[in-house]
């Protein structure tokens, strides 16, 4: 693309495709927004505007000039979209996602010590306690040659270590329904997401009853953590007795209540299904690429010999992180982010107006063919240093950039590979042939078991 802004020029009109007023893409985006995205790019370039439906449009840029411009350069002129207001019934307003300016500078620095290198540390023998409880689970599925749902699999995984890191309680009396209220918020948040007109929660469909019965078991289970935390005034090492003791600097005071449970709710939202996504289409393309499984295995067995791994051994694990790497490239936790323009602006020399919204998808960016060699082949070796470098730095972005990126990035990382290590020392995944759709598989993943030689 062209520099960020040329002053000595007239900003030009974005590219995109005409529509019919009324319909727009609205269809497209709802049945295949990520294959629309692909099409737009490729036959319009890097900054594209399309009427989403209506009167709206939406502009998506995917050059990583442009991203880093919006994320992080002149990051105060954009604020989230108003289409994740949508979230605040099951995440609340007062919570690192949501918020913006100064409250949520506010909430950053109460937040930020929990996620400390040494705090996430001090959680990883816990990480490998639990993936090694699963894989106590999983030796019946192996002995019967049973296949089971991968998927829900590290979806419970991932649950407990969040509730584990955030509360250091042990759930397993309600983790199974908090994993299914879970399920049941995502699913609906999906919908509406998607939706032209989703129906307020106040209009009693079936999706909304069971939507409210979900938030209300959830809200129930995490009011109590906290009001016991409270009342035995408990330092307990976990994240919970951070956000509990940390003062705002200015004016002394601590999140109350329903700060709590906003951020909270957000850490078990933001670090549950993603993580356990992630987890799984590693080990589909593992069980995809066989060489790359082999080399895995080599790196284990020299670094590990069998042994559980620790938080010291993951410097040594560099392959181990390049198929981590190269899952997220392929598979984003987040597809897509969206902001919405506070003021005008210019972005390439093309005038971004004020009050609209603006997309950056991942999911496209990372197999841009101007910034990725081969760009739909997992390969996990294009993450080594010297095939890294010169890359832009916004061809890569999982966790998004600038002040907003993810604060809980370091966990996620820490906790995916000390998993995949973990695992992969015992079994080797195998993938039960099944329609896969993109990001998520459907109805989940089908996999057998066998124990590595």
């Amino acid at each position: 693309m062209q520099k960020i802004s040329s002053p000595n020029l007239s900003p030009k009109s974005v590219p995109g495709p005409q529509s019919p007023f009324f319909r727009g893409h609205l269809r497209e985006m709802q049945q295949d927004q990520l294959g629309l995205m692909l099409r737009l790019r490729e036959r319009y370039g890097d900054l594209v505007r399309f009427r989403a439906f209506g009167s709206v449009f939406l502009y998506v840029c995917f050059d990583p000039q442009g991203i880093d411009h919006i994320l992080r350069v002149n990051a105060q002129n954009y604020h989230k979209g108003s289409s994740l207001q949508r979230l605040t019934p099951l995440l609340g307003r007062e919570n690192l996602f949501l918020q913006e300016g100064a409250s949520w500078l506010r909430e950053r620095r109460l937040a930020q010590p929990a996620f400390h290198r040494q705090r996430i540390a001090g959680l990883t023998t816990m990480m490998t306690d639990s993936a090694l409880a699963m894989l106590q689970r999983w030796q019946a599925y192996e002995q019967h040659q049973q296949a089971f749902d991968l998927s829900t699999e590290m979806m419970r995984l991932t649950l407990h270590i969040v509730t584990k890191a955030l509360f250091n309680v042990d759930v397993e009396v309600e983790a199974s329904a908090v994993g299914q209220a879970f399920n049941i918020a995502l699913e609906h948040l999906n919908h509406d997401l998607n939706a032209l007109v989703p129906f307020p929660l106040w209009i009693p469909t079936a999706s909304n009853r069971e939507y409210t019965r979900a938030l209300t078991l959830l809200n129930t289970v995490v009011a109590r953590i906290i009001q016991e935390r409270r009342g035995s005034q408990e330092d307990r090492g976990d994240l919970l007795s951070m956000f509990l003791l940390a003062r705002d600097e200015e004016t002394g005071e601590f999140m109350n209540d329903q700060q709590l449970r906003d951020e909270v709710m957000t850490m078990v939202f933001a670090g549950h299904e993603t993580t356990a996504n992630a987890l799984t289409w590693a080990w589909y393309l593992l069980a995809e690429h066989p060489q790359v499984e082999q080399r895995l295995q080599q790196e284990l067995s020299q670094v590990l010999g069998g042994r559980v791994p620790t938080v010291a051994d993951l410097p040594l694990l560099p392959y181990t992180r390049m198929i981590l790497d190269e899952t997220l490239r392929l598979y984003p936790p987040a597809p897509g982010v969206i902001r919405h323009v506070l003021d005008d602006d210019e972005i390439a020399g093309y005038h971004i107006p004020k009050g609209s919204e603006i997309a950056m998808y991942q999911y496209v960016t990372h197999r841009h063919p101007d910034l990725w060699e081969q760009p739909d082949q997992f390969d996990p070796e294009r993450f080594l240093p010297e095939r890294s470098a010169g890359r832009p730095r916004f061809a890569y972005f999982p966790f998004g950039g600038g002040p907003r990126m993810c604060i809980g990035n370091s966990f996620a990382l820490t906790e995916a590979q000390l998993i995949l290590a973990t695992v992969a020392q015992t079994y080797e995944v195998r993938v039960v042939p099944e329609p896969l759709v993109t990001l998520r598989p459907r109805n989940g993943m089908q996999v057998t078991l066998q124990r590595r030689r």
